[in-house]
């Protein structure tokens, strides 16, 4: 007998009730694969035929997961040429949903964990949505994130379900992933309890209680809450929604948003059968472009190697530090303090007197009555959180801190001397790391007595806000080291990438290159103005003069003459180019430093929002590009997309960055690389590796060497290969 392969079990009991079970016998999650579209399709079948003897379905899941979407796999290899395909195959998926919803009988979604996408596209489908109060679970709609929108009528569900408005807002557009209280808040989800034995209790006591269930927008006279489009009060709003996209995009070029706007809108004015055919049509559009490509490639595979471990060396057992010393109650330390114990972490915030450090203290305390106001925390939790953070002026506090992480000024010194005294009072054998961003680790690691315990922890600001960690590791840093950092940023929720000691490492090296064309833009006589543009609508989150304005040009100053001395004690040469003369005049002439000094490129008013300093006219715009022609602002956006991925390449070249993966997520999460290119590398795949490399020649003819391909693309181009 031939048993039949499925991952939808479906099993009637007594009262004809009918429980369908998603496992799929082959993969950990549920997925909307090929198996799933057959094995979904013949349990349709069978609730059709059985229909006279049927009382309701359950909808629910063996794994620890509902079920986890879409499989990325397969979207990841559709081409145009498989739209027609992949049009017919999603379309089959969405009509097994509107068979499913159209029964005649009540259909629950017992929602046993995380249901997001297509696993929540599921539960839309049923009339009663009923999950497990479990801290862990997550629901909502991130296609977006991935380049995506929803392909199995969530877009066309959670519009009647929720209305126009609070759909975009609450669930598609910012592609939310709300823990169970937000959802059942934001109403994609009915009712909730405590635990699975509840759980198909409640959806059999649902069925029994409400025999003529139905969706709201399959019952007589049912209206889209809120109106449609025809609507006069929403049709007077309407014309707000891609007025604040576009505000939001900046013209970066991210396709989905505006589809995801275009499908909810269209499907609004039409049936449902309609409305769901536009919305697998847009869909069907945007799997097969490169921008999906691009971000399902980094935020997905890439993220979930980096989050699986793949830098961590295997041969060292699972580490939790019980007590943790931070040196420096500024910005970054009070924000470590707040992540360290935030993890639950005890933890000592060291600074030179104890009131700067009960300062830098007060700053998880704002965080954490934040959050109580928001209610996402109780009182006596944030309580608990603020008792791990002990702050002090005393070294010898120390005394059992297993980790130590310094953050102090970028000062090599004041570094080595603070680092040598919390070795002393710290636990035996404690790892002890720098938060750099710029100073070689094997440099700092002398001050140190075990260089093999030194490690580089360069967190990025705001700390309770930026999801990035790069461990920088030493020539003499052991690999036990290594993944005892690895483990204490995955402890702290942290997404950890891993790169080999350099000046400036990976990060800081590839934000100097952005920043720096900028200015070199600026010397060039470029519109401030234009400039900025540039960069915004390449998808980056700040133009380079703001940027530059918020880290401080004094501080750009002060690294750069750092590094100049270095190099010249080095006998290496020293690098030159306009920039350096653009920060020498804001800086020392005009006493322009920076937003913490009062300005420097962008007034900062107290009434009012920032805007470009006029000086700037004066000291730098030629007038003949005080309105650069289209192909002039074309270029410009090259140069500033160009250069972080040419350093990129070179960072890769010279093993300062280990994998594509750490590059791409670390360029995209510590530094505001624009999302839809995936990270500089898989922009490189983006555009072509042959045609970046031409491009590459002609923008290094133009602008100088700092744009010559190097030795590793050119060999990747002539093998047609890319950065994989």
């Amino acid at each position: 007998m031939t048993i039949e392969r499925t991952s939808v079990h479906s099993k009637k009991d007594a009262d004809g009730i009918v429980t369908l079970t998603l496992d799929d016998p082959e993969q950990s999650a549920n997925t909307m694969n090929a198996l799933y579209r057959e094995s979904m399709a013949r349990a349709v079948h069978r609730l059709v035929a059985e229909k006279a003897s049927l009382r309701g379905v359950i909808v629910t899941s063996a794994k620890k997961t509902f079920f986890a979407g879409g499989d990325l796999d397969l979207l990841l290899q559709a081409s145009p040429k498989d739209a027609e395909r992949l049009y017919a195959e999603v379309r089959e998926l969405t009509l097994q949903l509107r068979t499913l919803e159209t029964l005649g009988v009540p259909v629950v979604a017992a929602l046993n964990g995380t249901a997001l996408g297509g696993g929540l596209e599921i539960a839309l489908a049923c009339h009663r949505r009923i999950a497990i109060d479990d801290p862990k679970a997550e629901f909502g709609c991130p296609e977006v994130t991935l380049g995506l929108l929803p392909g199995c009528n969530g877009i066309v569900r959670t519009v009647r379900l929720l209305g126009i408005q609070n759909a975009l807002m609450n669930v598609l557009l910012q592609g939310r992933r709300m823990k169970a209280k937000e959802a059942l808040s934001a109403g994609i989800v009915d009712e909730l309890v405590a635990d699975p034995a509840a759980l198909l209790a409640a959806a059999r006591q649902f069925i029994l209680a409400n025999p003529g269930a139905k969706q709201p927008w399959d019952e007589d006279g049912y209206k889209i809450p809120g109106g449609t489009p025809s609507t006069p009060a929403l049709a007077a709003m309407l014309p707000a929604f891609p007025a604040n996209l576009r505000k939001q995009l900046r013209g970066a070029p991210m396709p989905a948003p505006k589809l995801i706007l275009a499908a909810a809108v269209e499907g609004a004015q039409t049936d449902f059968d309609s409305a769901a055919k536009i919305e697998t049509r847009y869909f069907v559009e945007l799997v097969t472009g490169p921008v999906a490509k691009n971000m399902i490639k980094t935020f997905f595979f890439d993220l979930s190697k980096l989050n699986a471990g793949a830098s961590r060396p295997k041969e060292h057992p699972p580490w939790s530090p019980k007590k943790v010393g931070i040196l420096g109650a500024g910005m970054m330390g009070s924000g470590i303090a707040y992540a360290t114990a935030r993890a639950g972490i005890p933890c000592v915030l060291k600074d030179v007197s104890k009131e700067r450090a009960e300062k830098g203290k007060s700053y998880s305390e704002k965080l954490l009555e934040k959050a109580v106001a928001r209610g996402t925390m109780t009182p006596d939790a944030a309580r608990a959180q603020l008792a791990r953070i002990e702050a002090s002026a005393d070294a010898a506090d120390l005394a059992g801190c297993d980790l130590v992480i310094e953050a102090v000024f970028e000062d090599r010194e004041l570094k080595a001397r603070v680092t040598a005294e919390a070795e002393a009072h710290a636990a035996k054998g404690a790892l002890l790391a720098s938060n750099t961003s710029t100073l070689p680790i094997g440099g700092l690691a002398r001050a140190v007595k075990r260089p093999k315990d030194f490690i580089g922890l360069h967190f990025f600001s705001p700390v309770d806000k930026m999801p990035l960690v790069e461990i920088i590791v030493g020539e003499e840093t052991s690999d036990e080291a290594l993944a005892r950092a690895f483990d204490f940023v995955m402890k702290i929720k942290k997404t950890p990438i891993v790169v080999n000691d350099s000046r400036g490492f990976f990060t800081s090296r590839v934000f100097g290159t952005f920043v720096t064309e900028g200015l070199i833009l600026l010397a060039e006589g470029y519109n401030p103005s234009s400039i900025e543009q540039a960069a915004l609508q390449n998808g980056s989150p700040v133009g380079p003069l703001a940027v530059s304005d918020e880290v401080s040009l004094e501080l750009m100053r002060s690294v750069r003459e750092q590094t100049r001395k270095d190099l010249v004690a080095e006998k290496k040469p020293v690098p030159t180019d306009p920039s350096d003369g653009v920060i020498e005049l804001m800086c020392t002439k005009l006493g322009r430093k920076g937003k913490a000094a009062g300005g420097g490129f962008y007034d900062y008013p107290e009434d009012g929002k920032k805007v470009l300093w006029q000086g700037l006219a004066e000291h730098f715009l030629n007038p003949e590009l005080a309105r650069p022609s289209g192909e002039h602002f074309d270029e410009m956006r090259d140069r500033l997309l160009y250069i972080t991925a040419v350093e990129s390449i070179r960072c890769l070249e010279e093993r300062v960055v280990r994998s594509v993966g750490d590059a791409n997520i670390g360029a995209i999460m510590g530094i505001g690389a624009p999302p839809w290119t995936g990270g500089p590398l898989q922009f490189v795949n983006h555009v072509g590796v042959r045609k970046f490399t031409e491009r590459c020649r002609a923008l290094a003819r133009k602008h100088g060497e700092r744009f010559s391909p190097p030795a590793l693309l050119i060999e990747l181009a002539e093998r047609d290969g890319t950065f994989a």
